[in-house]
């Protein structure tokens, strides 16, 4: 066994290079473990025991080479999920491209391992005589069955089959930044039942798969990270908008923050006490967003208020005065 193995990894590092280790984190054992039994099973007829006793270990032999060819089976799948992610990178500042493909693939192996699991367990079943009795006799039934479970099953497969929808049209992906919930966060784990959702402050917000189908939501990197963003100063009439646009111009150009696309300042209201200004600046992801417009936020207030205080916001009144005494009347 362990020359076929030996004889596996090389074949398998010239075909596939780096596959040959994965044959030895995967296979080694279970392949070991199935050719101890099936070299037990070989020696029992020999052994002289009595014919119930053989038939015992028979059967709990079977039940363990069933089980370990659903082990094998599984991690021949985990193998190749891991060859075929090798290929990509998520660490990338554009990692589009490997988070679709990570997401297929995880999902994907998902399905194959709860079919894999169920069909192991389907055969360890099938091995008891009344249990197979019992299967056969309940496929007259089998109508009746349906319906009855399909009703008590409903939800669930309506989720497993929302997962395996959602792997195939992708409204989101691994690490994609979302806003569900009125909570902003990253795509950290997808399951077939459930998405976990990794808020900016660690927190994790667990959200059924179905919601993800059912309700709307943002996915600020469904095509591009790449994202606009806004800050809003409010400011007297007499502020000089032409001067704090070339700061501005000045703060973007400065920052590793700013990927060089957008930097604009417009008056986007007037108010009867107020100038209402905002500031639009890009970044190549919605992280460095953030930290830019609090960049420029702080910048430009700091800027207004050393070369302008006087355009700072300000109440202005107007008295008139009066006077309120009447005429003096002569006595």
């Amino acid at each position: 066994m362990t020359l076929l193995l030996m004889l596996a990894r090389k074949v398998a590092d010239r075909t596939w290079p780096g596959s040959g280790d994965l044959i030895r984190l995967y296979g080694t054992r279970p392949l070991r473990i199935l050719a101890m039994l099936g070299a037990l099973g070989m020696v029992l007829p020999v052994m002289g025991w009595p014919s119930d006793l053989v038939g015992l270990l028979r059967h709990v032999l079977a039940l363990g080479m069933i089980g370990v060819c659903a082990w094998l089976l599984i991690n021949t799948t985990l193998a190749g999920r891991t060859l075929v992610l090798r290929r990509y990178d998520v660490t990338v500042a554009d990692n589009l491209k490997a988070r679709v493909m990570m997401t297929q693939v995880t999902m994907l192996f998902r399905v194959v391992w709860v079919i894999i699991c169920i069909l192991a367990v389907a055969c360890m079943l099938m091995t008891f005589e009344r249990i197979r009795q019992l299967g056969i006799s309940l496929l007259a039934s089998a109508g009746l069955i349906g319906i009855v479970a399909g009703f008590a099953a409903q939800k669930s497969l309506a989720t497993l089959v929302a997962g395996i929808q959602l792997a195939i049209t992708q409204p989101i992906r691994l690490d994609d930044v979302v806003v569900i919930e009125g909570e902003w966060g990253r795509i950290e784990e997808i399951t077939l039942t459930y998405v976990v959702v990794r808020i900016w402050d660690e927190r994790r917000l667990v959200v059924p798969i179905t919601q993800f189908l059912e309700q709307p939501f943002q996915n600020w990197t469904r095509t591009s990270a790449q994202i606009l963003g806004t800050v809003f100063l409010w400011a007297d009439y007499t502020i000089p908008i032409a001067a704090l646009r070339k700061e501005l111009k000045r703060v973007c150009e400065s920052s590793p923050l700013w990927d060089g696309r957008v930097c604009l300042l417009q008056v986007t209201d007037a108010g009867e006490r107020t100038l209402q200004l905002r500031a639009l600046v890009s970044a190549s992801d919605s992280g460095k967003c953030w930290d830019l417009r609090c960049e420029v936020r702080e910048k430009l207030v700091d800027y207004v208020q050393r070369y302008y205080p006087e355009a700072l916001p300000r109440w202005r009144a107007k008295l008139d005065l009066v006077d309120s005494a009447g005429p003096v009347q002569n006595e």
